[in-house]
């Protein structure tokens, strides 16, 4: 098919087969794949004939080098003109060697590495086959209760729009048609899936388009501004009108107003889902509502191959509109090179060489040192390697440390905490305690028997995967209940203790700050998780990580983030009274640990901010700059971060907004100098009327290690 061109092939595409191109399938409805065959009770229910596979247009899940190529070999011999199926799967933090969960690498602040996770992970997926990932995730997001929060990089708009960059560049390259060790990236989920209401999946999401645009929208932009291939559509509505059939939010914003070009795709059965949400009466109108909403790919349900031709031969839908769909998926085929070379970088015997390599598995051991943020330290930490360390809980011995959507990684290669931890301690012993959610009580007496004989006690505790990402909401996000039974137990012996976190989401750790002498978040760090949490303990590496999703004090507190609005009673001003103000009357306002938040074995002070000029216009800029010391004889890296307060706009604005930040290296007792440039861009912001721009006005300038703790200079922009 090489030098055809792209409007040649669709010319001689009939009806049905553009519309197959429009379809996407699971593996096993293809030939040569390895568990071809398992699904014909549902394909025959889905009314999937032999002929619509041969001519669908991509596989989603497929990978491994050798079912790849099979599958295209045997889908190539069939199809009439030789389009190559394109391989779509979920790489979202990592393929086989797994890297930390995204809300994890968000807390490293380091846009290098997380570029360099998305780049191995894409390098092993291509090598095994796959085109496209459905990443990067870069939904805001605010409420913890909600399980995918875990593949998210946080609360905030500007700091998940420079990793929305990092993962495009990451997985992408810089040029996609000719790095066959790089695959197209799909951001998700267009729009605002983030904020379902009370944290459930799937759930409503109903906002101003003001909040959207200002929030909400920017990540994804970025995305796409980095070059980002494709598009996937959130399950939920938007403005009363689900993502996957609103031509507002598709066809208005993202085609028209951003230019988007490239493929746009549902979320698995989103197409179909329109009939439960309510906006459709069946499979054909639901069909109807998203093709002329500008979905082109629909993921793993039949509304567009049983009703489309007849949509368009009812002039219900124009064929122009199922041409431009086509065309955009022949052309990220083409880019791909799959017309010239169908297989890519499929390669078994590259495969064998570059999966879960060493040069793979120290990057992942990097980033998970640099992804876990200290939350707590009353000078426990790090450990002398001569004292007797009893190693307890669920977690001290188990594999299930790498995350939801690590779709290809193994448990069984982790490496788990126990494993890091005895290559390191002069003395350990080790106890389960409890599982995850259940335990005895003879566990429970031998996890206090060992912790009687020990110096320190290290607990291993948090959420099994299956607690958090998709379908994972809950209600609770304390620790379950047996966990914190050990947690209490152990307390009552006196023992210096250290509690070490696996989860996908914050937790409330009221409990757990109240028992625990020190607490390390780990997240879910992945495949070298063990090693890399180890290092911290054991000093070999000074924990960096800051939090970039706050830590509630209760579940109660849902949705508590940094970047919130005042009110008119705000609790704490000159003159507020002392009950009738917005707050609760039983725990803080705050978050228990804040955006930005995150301790290291150094310690740092800062110095007042000085400003170049108190006062700017329109295409000048201020220069902040900032002294600071590690008053400590450690080596370690601080994130300074910097925030803008705008006190009068034209609507209400937030107490603090992140708008840049730097990671700095200090030696012992070094001292050094950070200047941040502030332009008149980065304090615009969508009126009322949806204008995108700036308010002459007080602003307040602050620079600090955390979003709570900062020094501060007002300063003025004037026309």
């Amino acid at each position: 098919m090489a030098d055809h061109s792209l409007h040649s092939i669709l010319e001689q595409m009939t009806l049905e087969e553009k519309i197959a191109q429009l379809m996407q399938l699971a593996t096993p409805f293809f030939e040569g794949a390895e568990e071809q065959g398992e699904i014909t009770g549902p394909m025959a229910e889905m009314g999937i004939t032999e002929e619509i596979v041969r001519n669908s247009g991509s596989v989603l899940g497929a990978s491994g080098a050798k079912e790849v190529r099979n599958i295209q070999e045997a889908y190539l011999k069939h199809n009439r003109l030789g389009i190559p199926l394109l391989i779509m799967a979920d790489i979202v933090h990592g393929f086989k060697t797994i890297f930390p969960v995204p809300l994890g690498i968000g807390c490293s602040w380091d846009m290098e590495l997380a570029e360099k996770s998305a780049e191995i992970a894409a390098k092993e997926a291509s090598v095994s086959g796959v085109h496209v990932t459905f990443a990067p995730m870069v939904d805001l997001v605010r409420d913890p209760r909600w399980g995918r929060v875990m593949e998210s990089t946080g609360e905030d708009p500007f700091l998940n729009s420079e990793f929305a960059r990092a993962f495009v560049r990451g997985f992408q390259g810089r040029n996609l048609s000719e790095d066959t060790d790089r695959v197209a990236a799909c951001v998700k989920h267009f729009a605002a899936y983030g904020a379902a209401e009370g944290g459930r999946d799937y759930n409503t999401v109903d906002m101003s388009e003001r909040q959207l645009r200002e929030t909400y929208f920017p990540a994804y932009k970025a995305a796409l501004d980095e070059g980002c291939e494709m598009v996937m559509t959130a399950f939920n509505t938007v403005d009363g009108i689900p993502a996957s059939g609103n031509k507002k939010l598709m066809r208005d914003i993202l085609r028209d107003e951003w230019g988007f070009e490239g493929i746009l795709i549902s979320d698995w059965g989103a197409v179909k889902e329109l009939i439960p949400h309510g906006v459709a009466s069946g499979e054909k109108e639901a069909a109807e509502k998203a093709l002329n909403a500008g979905v082109d790919i629909e993921m793993m349900t039949t509304c567009y191959v049983h009703h489309l031709k007849e949509l368009v031969e009812s002039g219900s839908v124009s064929e122009d509109y199922i041409d431009e769909a086509v065309l955009r998926i022949l052309t990220l085929k083409k880019k791909l090179g799959l017309f010239e070379h169908p297989h890519r970088g499929a390669d078994e015997k590259r495969e064998q060489e570059l999966i879960m390599s060493e040069e793979h598995r120290d990057a992942a051991r990097r980033l998970a040192a640099r992804s876990c943020v200290l939350l707590k330290n009353d000078n426990i930490l790090p450990l002398q390697a001569d004292k007797k360390v009893a190693l307890i809980g669920p977690f001290a011995k188990h594999g299930d440390i790498l995350g939801p959507w690590a779709w290809k990684g193994s448990r069984e290669k982790a490496v788990q905490l126990y494993e890091g931890m005895v290559k390191r301690a002069g003395s350990l012993s080790v106890a389960k305690g409890c599982d995850v959610a259940t335990g005895t009580e003879e566990e429970l007496e031998e996890a206090l028997a060992v912790a009687a004989e020990a110096d320190i006690v290290i607990l291993a505790l948090g959420e099994s995967s299956e607690m958090s990402g998709e379908a994972g909401s809950r209600s609770d996000i304390r620790m379950p209940e047996i966990q914190r039974k050990l947690l209490a137990a152990i307390s009552k012996l006196d023992k210096p203790t250290v509690a070490v976190l696996f989860n996908g989401r914050p937790l409330d750790l009221t409990e757990v700050s109240q028992q625990a002498d020190a607490i390390l978040e780990a997240w879910f760090p992945g495949t070298e998780g063990g090693h890399a949490i180890t290092d911290l303990l054991y000093g070999i590496e000074n924990p960096s990580g800051k939090l970039t999703m706050s830590f509630p004090h209760s579940v109660g507190q849902v949705p508590v983030y940094y970047n919130c609005f005042n009110t008119g009673r705000p609790q704490g001003a000159p003159d507020a009274q002392e009950r009738y103000v917005s707050q609760y009357l039983d725990i803080p306002n705050e978050a228990l640990y804040p955006f930005g938040y995150g301790l290291s074995y150094s310690s740092f002070t800062y110095d007042e901010p000085v400003l170049s000029s108190t006062t700017f216009k329109v295409g000048e800029t201020i220069n902040v700059t900032v002294q600071i010391h590690n008053t400590s004889e450690r080596e370690g890296e601080e994130t300074v971060q910097l925030y803008v307060r705008d006190l009068s706009g034209e609507v209400v604005r937030p107490l603090k907004e992140l708008k840049d930040f730097a990671k700095l290296t200090f030696k012992p007792h070094e001292t050094k100098e950070v200047t941040f440039t502030l332009k008149e861009e980065q304090l615009r912001y969508h009126h009322s009327d949806l204008q995108f721009t700036s308010d002459p006005g007080e602003f307040i300038v602050y620079v600090g290690p955390n979003s709570a703790e900062l020094r501060e200079q007002p300063f003025k922009l004037v026309k």
